[in-house]
C-alpha cells in the first residue's frame, strides 16, 4: 500500500463540511488540512493509503459533485511538499527562482509535486488560496535549468484543464528581494 495524499476543493463551506465529515467516514485518513479559503471556498487535504485516499476522493465527489470545484489524489507525492505547504522549507541560496500561479488549489499542489519530480529543485511555498481570492501558488528555486524546466513541465500538465493563470522564472533574483520571500 502506497502513502498518498488527496484534495477535495468546493465552492461552498457547508457543502465542504459535508465532504469532509464524509470523507473521514469513509476510510482510514489523516486529515491535514480542513478550512475555509479565499473567496469562500472549503479546502479538504488530507493522506492516508493510496487505496483510502481514492475511495475517500470518489466518496466526495460522487455525494457532493454540485460544488466540487477541483480534486486529485496523488500517490508517493514529493516529500518537499509538506514543508512548502506549512512554509517550512529551509533554502540557502536562491540560484533561480520558479513561480506557478493557478486558478485552483488543488491544481497547484499537482503542479507542486510534478515540478519537484520533474527536475532538481526545492519546493519552499505552496500559497492555498489564501487572501488571493482563490487563486493558489509556488515558489520554487535550483539551477536556472532546473527550475525552467519544471515551470514548463508543470505548466503544460495544468494548462491541459484550464488551470494555468501565469508563470516565471527570475534567474539570479535579487538577494534583498528574495529575503522577503522567505
Amino acid at each position: 500500500m502506497s502513502r498518498a495524499i488527496g484534495m477535495v476543493e468546493y465552492k461552498t463551506v457547508s457543502t465542504g463540511i459535508k465532504a469532509a465529515d464524509l470523507i473521514v467516514k469513509t476510510a482510514e485518513v489523516e486529515l491535514i488540512q480542513s478550512q475555509t479559503v479565499c473567496p469562500g471556498k472549503f479546502i479538504i487535504l488530507f493522506a492516508g493509503d493510496l487505496s483510502a485516499v481514492r475511495v475517500c476522493v470518489d466518496a466526495a465527489e460522487k455525494n457532493y459533485p454540485e460544488s466540487l470545484i477541483d480534486k486529485f489524489v496523488l500517490g508517493n507525492p514529493h516529500e518537499s511538499i509538506f514543508k512548502a505547504l506549512t512554509c517550512t522549507a529551509e533554502i540557502e541560496n536562491v540560484a533561480a527562482l520558479g513561480v506557478l500561479e493557478t486558478f485552483t488549489a488543488a491544481s497547484i499542489i499537482v503542479a507542486a509535486d510534478h515540478a519537484a519530480k520533474t527536475a532538481e529543485v526545492d519546493l519552499f511555498e505552496i500559497r492555498v488560496a489564501r487572501g488571493m481570492c482563490g487563486k493558489s501558488y509556488l515558489l520554487l528555486t535550483g539551477s536556472v535549468a532546473a527550475v525552467t524546466e519544471a515551470i514548463e513541465s508543470s505548466c503544460k500538465l495544468i494548462k491541459e484543464d484550464g488551470l494555468l493563470l501565469d508563470y516565471a522564472v527570475i534567474p539570479s533574483p535579487s538577494k534583498d528581494f528574495v529575503n522577503t520571500l522567505i
